[in-house]
């Protein structure tokens, strides 16, 4: 499907965006209000309806849970039923200040505490080209700072400032599910030569060629920049941009199951991270600042 495809069909698309996206239903058709708030499942949420696009975002995490372009299908998957407490999946999870697993706290939640704590909102506008709002965490001697940029494509940048008398080991991810056909009809284009750490082998390893992430996989790769999505089933290509990222991850579980996620539902979405982890975690000393860039659009 090319990018104008979906314009052409613009009916029978809009007649499937609720079942592409859990959460297409909140919007109220007719509503000109670009920002509102509402709730779903417990959560706060920011709804942003522009000419441009749609987007929301949970204030839990300052968690982009749902964008979508005018004329195009949703670009990120989210799971319908979320758990009464914890982690949101789906959208763009920002995992900080530690990708995984603790290195030495094993009780500590995976992927760290901004997923699971209240972002501040500090500023939204609108223009003629989408919307910008700039998110804030605070915990103790870290600052972490989310500016997202959305229209016709997404963009989100990540900043750490860190403030404490002592280096500070810091590993983080924008951990994107993006919103596909069908798991098996998807191909990874421009990892080629890459090398990376197979976590599910546990070896190292170097990509040859395309890669299908069907039978599950969890890579981290030693890349940054652009790469596609390539997406059979929907004839559709995503240009999807890590930046200047030290990392990019690869994932999706392949059969086994996910908390809370339908086994049907569960291949519905490939992640591609933007990331620092791994041999790509850094030592930030007292103050100084980390960033991770991750941008998106429909080719």
């Amino acid at each position: 499907m090319s990018r104008g495809e979906p314009r052409r069909h613009g009916l029978e698309l809009a007649a499937t965006e609720t079942a592409e996206h859990p959460l297409a239903g909140l919007f109220v058709p007719g509503m000109r209000q670009v920002f509102r708030w509402s709730s779903e499942q417990g959560r706060e949420l920011l709804l942003i309806d522009h000419p441009r696009c749609r987007a929301i975002f949970a204030r839990q995490g300052g968690q982009l849970l749902h964008f979508q372009p005018r004329g195009e299908r949703p670009l990120l998957w989210c799971a319908a039923r979320w758990p009464r407490l914890g982690a949101i999946r789906g959208g763009v999870p920002v995992c900080w200040p530690w990708f995984g697993r603790h290195p030495q706290e094993s009780g500590w939640p995976h992927h760290g505490w901004a997923r699971l704590t209240d972002w501040r909102l500090l500023e939204r506008e609108s223009s003629e080209a989408g919307v910008r709002l700039h998110w804030r965490l605070a915990l103790h001697d870290w600052e972490v700072e989310l500016q997202a940029e959305l229209g016709d494509e997404l963009a989100l940048s990540l900043t750490t400032r860190h403030a404490d008398q002592e280096p500070c080991m810091l590993s983080q991810a924008l951990h994107a599910y993006w919103r596909i056909s069908d798991i098996a009809r998807v191909a990874v284009l421009g990892l080629e030569g890459a090398s990376g750490q197979d976590l599910l082998n546990r070896q190292r390893v170097v990509q040859q060629g395309e890669l299908r992430p069907m039978e599950g996989c969890h890579r981290i790769f030693d890349h940054a920049g652009p790469l596609r999505l390539q997406d059979a089933g929907w004839q559709r290509r995503l240009r999807i941009d890590t930046g200047g990222s030290p990392n990019t991850v690869v994932w999706h579980p392949g059969g086994r199951p996910l908390a809370d996620v339908g086994w049907k539902e569960g291949l519905g979405f490939a992640s591609i991270e933007a990331a620092a982890c791994g041999t790509g975690s850094q030592v930030l000393a007292p103050g100084e600042t980390a960033r991770i860039q991750l941008r998106a659009r429909v080719e």
